[in-house]
């Protein structure tokens, strides 16, 4: 998705349908097709991202302010950073015609309502780094027809019923960067054992990348897939059931307990 900076995080705005001069493929450029894209951008690196993407496509626009950009939008993308929002939403006039979606993590629509003191719907969102490739299922709250349409284009919308739900699926999210770092402990082991670095990287990358294609299957349930992949006896079972056993499994529950917690 398109982003511009705005304080430490981004504030989006969606308008219009519009042609594009170029079209960009899986991985490039923004992601949301045929509409243009309004930023505010007061800081040095918002204004060069900005001006990067403003050269390349026609549908991108740079507002002076973000006040500008809400004026200009149906649809407003609010991404500041949690603890930037008072400072980089004061004062902002947001009319009840708009949308307005909510991607603050820990932020809930009642808080954002009251810093805006608008009467415009409030959808919050969890947009995952694959939307880019337009990939990612995003779960939104509430659903909402405009909100879900643009995420549908982006690999899915997740309508949940209320923030409590929402928030389960945020602890989920944050588990993210640990899959990778298991990765990475796999390679330096690997490496560790006098295996090449770069050998062990691309054979830990290619072996994952393989074992994540299966996940589209989705009429096998995940305890399932785990079963195919592994020979009664054999060296995952026995990495799975002396590793990742039921206390390591009890300490990552107590984690996302304990994440959870603090979304709420």
């Amino acid at each position: 998705m398109t982003t511009t900076h705005h304080g430490g995080g981004r504030f989006e705005a969606h308008r219009h349908h519009r042609r594009r001069r170029d079209r960009p493929g899986p991985r490039d450029g923004p992601a949301c097709r045929g509409r243009q894209v309004a930023g505010g951008v007061p800081l040095p690196r918002g204004a060069r991202t900005a001006a990067e993407l403003a050269g390349r496509y026609e549908g991108v626009r740079v507002c002076a302010g973000n006040q500008e950009v809400v004026d200009r939008s149906e649809l407003v993308i609010v991404a500041v950073r949690r603890q930037d929002r008072h400072e980089a939403l004061a004062g902002l006039r947001v009319d009840s015609d708009k949308v307005v979606v909510n991607v603050m993590a820990g932020v809930g629509n009642d808080d954002l309502r009251q810093t805006l003191a608008t009467d415009a719907p409030l959808v919050r969102a969890i947009p995952l780094p694959s939307v880019r490739e337009r990939r990612s299922v995003t779960v939104v709250c509430p659903s909402h027809p405009e909100v879900d349409s643009l995420f549908e284009q982006l690999g899915g919308a997740l309508p949940v019923a209320d923030e409590a739900a929402f928030d389960v699926f945020s602890a989920v999210t944050g588990t993210l960067t640990a899959h990778y770092a298991y990765l990475d402990t796999l390679t330096s082991w690997a490496a560790g054992h006098g295996i090449d670095h770069d050998d062990a990287d691309r054979y830990v990358r290619g072996l994952f990348q393989g074992v994540g294609r299966a996940l589209a299957d989705g009429s096998r349930s995940l305890r399932q897939l785990a079963a195919d992949h592994e020979t009664p006896g054999g060296n995952n079972e026995r990495i799975r059931t002396t590793w990742f056993g039921p206390a390591n499994s009890e300490a990552l529950g107590k984690a996302l307990d304990g994440l959870l917690a603090d979304l709420k």
